[in-house]
């Protein structure tokens, strides 16, 4: 975008804004509600985001720019919602997580908030989600499968999920208080290939959708232990790594069969950073706090403290 002289410099700089994402109208940190117990981020339209609540199921909904927002799905005793994902084509956010202990897919209206259909998954720990034109893939945190729903042209679900297990290089880890497997969860810009963090064992995987086969990523002498939610952007992979209060960027092959950690991400404002979400130039990431303030529903004492979202350059 080309400026012209406005009688000084100052005047100029308000006539050409920063580009999106870097602008200082941007702020560091949003905060979110206190005792909201927040996992799960996705980015919507404009400058919209979501996060939803480990402790009932809430979904809140803010705005990057101003950092103002509002709870926008009220929650409910005995539901959490973890991973988030929105498609955009059809303005629906996707929730996963379960209600009354049940594992649950929540598709709700981007805008209103109101739920637009719940899918019944019989699944141990439902943990992330991502949508691609064909199908939502979920997580299983604590079993060896990945869970598949069909959409239809709407974009809505089309039919009941179906359990895909994983193959190939795959590795089902049970030891330690409570192994985390698969976790975070993205898909390439055609759906055709997902790529997964195994929690525990610090690998990254590339899964086939329809068949469950996973081949291990081969990261050379790297590893993103404590891996948690993931974003991919072209060939860059951001593993957001919850306890190391870091994001890893992991430079990948365009086969997406070899990569290797190229930076490291650090922030004095990351308190145990779970999942992440990309905005322009931008990586913005939760605080869920879990060293101090564990969920109830999975074991932790009820606490009423404040959490936010961080933004850092990408």
């Amino acid at each position: 975008m080309k400026c012209f002289p406005v009688l000084a410099a100052v005047l100029a700089v308000l006539v050409c804004p920063a580009s999106v994402g870097a602008s200082p109208s941007f702020p560091a940190s949003v905060p979110l509600p206190d005792g909201f117990y927040p996992e799960g981020i996705a980015v919507g339209r404009g400058h919209d985001f979501y996060v939803g609540s480990l402790l009932d199921g809430a979904v809140y909904k803010g705005d990057l720019r101003s950092g103002q927002g509002e709870v926008l799905a009220t929650g409910r005793q005995g539901r959490l919602v973890a991973g988030l994902s929105f498609d955009v084509r059809s303005g629906l956010l996707w929730g996963a997580g379960s209600d009354a202990g049940s594992g649950r897919a929540f598709v709700f209206d981007g805008s209103s908030g109101g739920q637009v259909a719940e899918v019944e998954i019989p699944g141990a720990f439902l943990n992330d989600v991502v949508v691609t034109r064909e199908a939502a893939y979920i997580t299983d945190s604590l079993a060896d499968v990945l869970w598949s729903i069909p959409l239809d042209r709407r974009g809505r679900p089309a039919g009941p999920a179906r359990a895909v297990p994983l193959s190939g290089d795959f590795m089902f880890a049970t030891e330690g208080d409570l192994p985390i497997n698969l976790n975070g969860i993205d898909a390439t810009p055609d759906g055709r290939q997902l790529v997964a963090v195994h929690s525990t064992l610090g690998v990254l995987y590339r899964v086939d959708p329809d068949t469950g086969n996973a081949a291990e990523i081969d990261l050379g002498p790297d590893a993103v232990p404590g891996g948690d939610g993931v974003v991919l952007h072209g060939n860059t992979l951001y593993v957001a790594q919850n306890f190391l209060n870091q994001v890893a960027v992991v430079s990948l092959d365009r086969a997406l069969a070899t990569g290797q950690v190229t930076e490291i991400i650090t922030s004095d404002l990351f308190r145990v950073p779970t999942t992440a979400a990309r905005f322009g130039r931008s990586l913005y990431l939760v605080n869920a706090r879990f060293d101090v303030a564990f969920p109830p529903a999975l074991g932790g004492a009820p606490m009423t403290i404040d959490y936010d979202v961080v933004r850092v350059s990408r």
